[in-house]
Parts: structure tokens; C-alpha cells; sequence
């Protein structure tokens, strides 16, 4: 008889269609579990068989999120980080690239005693040690899989989860979200799909325990009677998740239907009755706000075929919407692929606008046009945030415009510019010249040391991340291959630009300011991955304060 694992599985598993909110619905029950003072560990698995999301396009899966340990994650860790308010690490994310290489190798330096190795039980017995890693010092481990019930990709971590049920079953529990459609020519709410979705994981020898109905609306008695009945669950286990104006009221709907104590009486746990307290707050603040700022997003991965695609900078938007709800504002952001300000000009895409930001990024293609936009900024003395490429776009600028460094660029773009104010590391270089782009660039937390004095410090003391004295160093997540080129840092300080943040010993550039503008500041790090909705980064707040304070807010 196997001993008992301190920790509770809870699987979170999806129906009907993809992004149908398993990722939200996972981080809500976190988030939940947590207000009622118990360790959660959330997992994502993935299906595919890349190590992890690094060399995977934005348009492709969206928003490449890493952790302080510098693994490159799906985005719905960062939506986990956010929702339950801590770090979280590589054992929090799993794909079937890592499960494989890890038998593979395992097989190759014979430790398998010369078994023939099979999916069962070596691949389950693997994915299941995954699962037990997060398990470690925690109550409950959340775990995401990833796709849609039913697709062969992902059968064999179902296969796991019913194995891991089979040994402890007292210890793991499944959820399962699906979609209830509301066909327009007939008006009614159907529930064949989720039953046929269901049957689909009875296949597979799994019952729910629970079943999250997503839909447009909140589900009716009737509908939830009929999900009851023919997916074999109890009646109060059939909870309403209906489409909402932010993802951040999702909690409260589920906590309002008691999922979290229908979670600790599934495991014997004793009722907990803290609430989300802070978090009812926010989502009374956000469905209050009546006035707008206009913010312009100026990236290059927001076209995938005919639609475009937010998720690429999920954190980004999340981290401007926590910054302004905490001044009482909504942001309107208008997405702005940076090739039409190339074709277009700035004056025709950005004027009207409060505030101007440009993300990450990698390659050649609109670049100009982000420069443009930060020119744009600058002279019009518009707010102005770059996050990471961002940032090496403003030096760009700043270089050509105003160092009159003609033809100054990153060595990305052009790698003969007369003035490379922007340079590949001599480690990343070597890099490249092999091949070895996965999981090889400047990645996870850095330390960094805020210059005394400068508009970046104030931003941190008044977020209270560093004091008026003592040490001015922050931790921040990085995602790069290239850097500010100190051979240009004298020169370009002469001309007026601030570098206000850097490595401790000083050897690389972490943050740019501009001392005579509203708000103009450009991280080399990626600020929006540390950002809560209870505690936005001092960067985003300060940009929203200096649009609040620049321009009246429209209504």
C-alpha cells in the first residue's frame, strides 16, 4: 500500500472548445483556496512537444510568460501569478516535450534496467512525478491540462491523473469546464455538448466532481438540473461561470457558489471562513470607473490571419489595467501594428492619444515604426513606457534625434550600423552562431540598482518596493539576447539621457528616463511580469499617473 501524499490533486480539465477559461477558472480556485489560508501550487501542463514556450510564435500560443527562475512559460502562469499573488517556478509548468527527453534520457543511460520502456507505465510514472514535485510544502496542487477533452495530444496525462486517482483515492479530485452555446436561431442555452464532453472523460475513466459551465449568461436552474443529471455530479457542483467585464470578478462568481467549500468537503477539510475581502473591493473599484485613458500599444505581433490577437501581451494589458483602476481610471487600449506607422507616419496613428507603449519584441519587421512612435512621444511630450524592446527603440531614437548619431540601431536590425548603441552579448553571439536558441537568452530575475535621484526611484518608493534610504536594489524578469552598449553611455548622457537603473557592478543598462518630459521611461527588463491587480508595478503606476496628471481623462 503506497503512503498518502500530504497534498490534494485538483485537475482542471476542458470541453466543447478551446479557451473556453481553464487557465482563469484554475487561478480563481487558487485564488480562492488561498484567501482561506491554504498553500496552493498551480501546474499547466501542454501539450505540445517543445521543452517549453520560448522559440514558440506570440501569434501562434501568445505571450511567452517567464518565471523568476527563468523557465519560459505558457501565459497562464502569469495569470496564476497574479491571481494568487507569488513566484512561481519550473516544477509549475510541464509539457510533453519535458516528459519525453526526461524518459528518453533516462532509457538511454539504462535506468530501466532493461525494460522495453512504454507509455505505461514509464511516461505516466514520469508525468506523475511532475505532479508530486509541485506537491512539496502545499495543501492543494491546481493542475491545467492543456487543450480540450477528447484530442489525442493530450490522453496521456488523463491517463496519468486516472493512475494518480486509482493509487490515492482520497487525494485527487477532477473539474472539468465546458461550454454551454447559445445558438442564435433557436435562443436557448444547450447542454448536449458539455454531457457528450463528459462522456468523452468517463471514456477515459474519469468522473467529475465538479463542472464549471461557461457560457454567455449564467446558466438557469433547468440547464443545471439536466448537467446534474446526466453528468452524474450533485446539483450545487454544476457552478455558473458566465462571460464578465474582467476576468478578475470570476473568483468572486465561484466563491459565491461555494467552490471552495465544495473543494474542502470533497477532502475531509475542516471549513475555512476567510473571504476575498480585497478582492470584492477591486471588483466593486473596476465596475464603478467611468472614465477612460487613451493608451496606444504600438507592437507587431497582433495579427494572426483575419483577427488579431491581445494575448500576445496579456501581462502588458493586465499590468496598464492595474495601474489605472488604482487611480480610478479605465484604459482604452487601442492595439497599433507598428508597420502602418511606418507606412503612415506617427501623426496619423498616435495623435489623440494619453499615453504610448511599446512592448517587447524581436526581429526587423516595424521597427521603424516603433522608433517613429517613440519619437513621436518624446517631441509631443506624450507619456511613454518601453518595456524591454521598447526600451532599445528609445535609444535608438534618442541616439539618431537628438546624439545625432546617424544611422545608430541595434545590431538585430542592422548588423553593420555605423552606431550599434544596442549589441548582441558576447555569450549570446556564440550562441546563435550554434543554433542554440531555446531557453539560452538573458532570462528570469536580475537584480538591479535604482539610481538616487531619478523619476524610476521615486516610482519605486512611493509603490514602497525600496525605501527613501538605505538600498535602492529591485529584483526584475529579463528576456533578451541584446544590450545597451556601454560604449555609447558617456555620449549619450552627454546628450541628455538618463540611465537610471543598472546591473549592481554597473556593467549593464537596465533603465532609461528622460528628466524634462511627462513620463518617459524605457526597462530592459520585463516589469509586466511582476505586476498584481492588489499591487501594480511602480513603473506602469507611475506611467498612468503621469497620463492622470498630463491630460483630463476623458469621459
Amino acid at each position: 500500500m503506497k503512503k498518502q501524499s500530504r497534498a490534494k490533486f485538483i485537475f482542471v480539465s476542458g470541453g466543447v472548445i478551446s479557451g473556453i477559461g481553464k487557465g482563469i477558472t484554475s487561478a480563481s480556485l487558487g485564488a480562492i483556496l488561498k484567501s482561506k489560508g491554504f498553500k496552493v501550487s498551480p501546474v499547466k501542463v501542454d501539450m505540445y512537444l517543445n521543452q517549453d514556450a520560448g522559440t514558440i510564435r506570440p501569434q501562434e500560443h501568445g505571450e511567452v510568460f517567464v518565471t523568476d527562475d527563468g523557465i519560459e512559460t505558457d501565459q497562464d502562469l502569469g495569470h496564476y501569478e497574479r491571481f494568487i499573488d507569488q513566484p512561481l517556478h519550473r516544477i509549475n509548468y510541464i509539457t510533453t516535450g519535458q516528459i519525453y527527453h526526461e524518459v528518453l534520457t533516462r532509457e538511454r543511460q539504462f535506468e530501466y534496467d532493461g525494460e522495453d520502456v512504454e507509455a505505461i507505465p514509464h511516461v505516466t510514472d514520469e508525468i506523475i512525478r511532475r505532479f508530486e514535485l509541485a506537491a512539496h510544502g502545499v495543501d492543494f496542487v491546481i493542475i491545467e491540462l492543456g487543450g480540450t477533452v477528447g484530442e489525442y495530444q493530450n490522453a496521456i496525462f488523463f491517463e496519468a491523473s486516472r493512475i494518480l486517482k486509482l493509487r490515492y483515492p482520497n487525494d485527487v479530485m477532477h473539474i472539468h469546464v465546458a461550454y454551454l452555446p447559445i445558438p442564435a436561431y433557436l435562443g436557448e442555452m444547450k447542454s448536449k455538448p458539455v454531457q457528450q464532453s463528459v462522456r468523452m472523460l468517463n471514456s477515459m475513466g474519469i468522473e467529475p466532481d465538479i463542472i464549471v459551465g461557461r457560457s454567455e449568461v449564467s446558466i438557469d436552474e433547468r440547464r443545471k438540473e439536466r448537467v446534474a443529471l446526466f453528468c452524474n455530479v450533485d446539483r450545487d457542483a454544476v457552478l455558473s461561470n458566465p462571460d464578465v467585464a474582467t476576468i478578475y470578478e470570476v473568483p468572486v462568481i465561484l466563491d459565491n457558489q461555494h467552490a471552495g467549500e465544495l473543494v474542502l468537503n470533497k477532502f475531509g477539510f475542516k471549513q475555512r471562513t476567510r473571504d476575498l475581502k480585497d478582492w470584492r473591493k477591486l471588483v466593486k473599484t473596476v465596475k464603478s470607473i467611468s472614465r477612460q485613458i487613451k493608451i496606444a500599444v504600438v507592437g507587431k505581433y497582433f495579427g494572426t490571419g483575419n483577427f488579431e490577437l491581445a494575448d500576445s501581451y496579456v501581462s502588458v494589458i493586465e499590468s496598464l489595467k492595474h495601474a489605472a483602476w488604482s487611480y480610478k481610471v479605465a484604459p482604452k487600449l487601442t492595439w497599433i501594428d507598428s508597420l502602418k506607422v511606418e507606412k503612415q507616419g506617427a501623426a496619423a496613428q498616435l495623435t489623440g492619444y494619453d499615453g504610448i507603449v511599446v512592448p517587447g519584441g524581436f526581429g526587423s519587421r516595424g521597427t521603424e515604426g516603433m522608433v517613429e512612435a517613440v519619437r513621436y512621444a518624446r517631441e509631443k511630450k506624450v507619456p511613454y513606457l518601453g518595456l524591454c524592446y521598447g526600451m532599445q527603440m528609445a535609444t535608438i531614437e534618442f541616439a539618431r534625434n537628438v546624439a545625432k548619431l546617424k544611422g545608430a540601431n541595434t545590431t538585430e536590425v542592422e548588423p553593420k550600423t555605423p552606431h550599434p548603441v544596442i549589441n548582441i552579448m558576447p555569450d549570446q553571439e556564440k550562441k546563435l552562431l550554434k543554433r542554440e536558441y531555446g531557453g539560452t537568452m538573458r532570462l528570469g530575475a536580475w537584480d538591479c540598482t535604482v539610481v538616487r535621484g531619478t523619476k524610476t526611484e521615486k516610482e519605486y518608493i512611493v509603490s514602497g518596493v525600496i525605501g527613501k534610504s538605505g538600498t535602492s536594489r529591485i529584483s526584475e524578469r529579463h528576456r533578451h539576447r541584446y544590450e545597451f552598449n556601454n560604449q555609447y553611455r558617456a555620449r549619450l548622457e552627454k546628450a541628455g539621457l538618463v540611465i537610471a537603473g543598472t546591473t549592481p557592478d554597473k556593467k549593464l543598462v537596465e533603465i532609461v528616463e528622460l528628466p524634462d518630459h511627462p513620463y518617459f521611461v524605457g526597462s530592459q527588463f520585463h516589469p509586466e511580469f511582476k505586476s498584481r491587480p492588489l499591487k501594480p508595478h511602480p513603473l506602469f503606476s507611475g506611467f498612468v499617473r503621469a497620463i492622470v496628471k498630463n491630460k483630463k481623462p476623458r469621459n
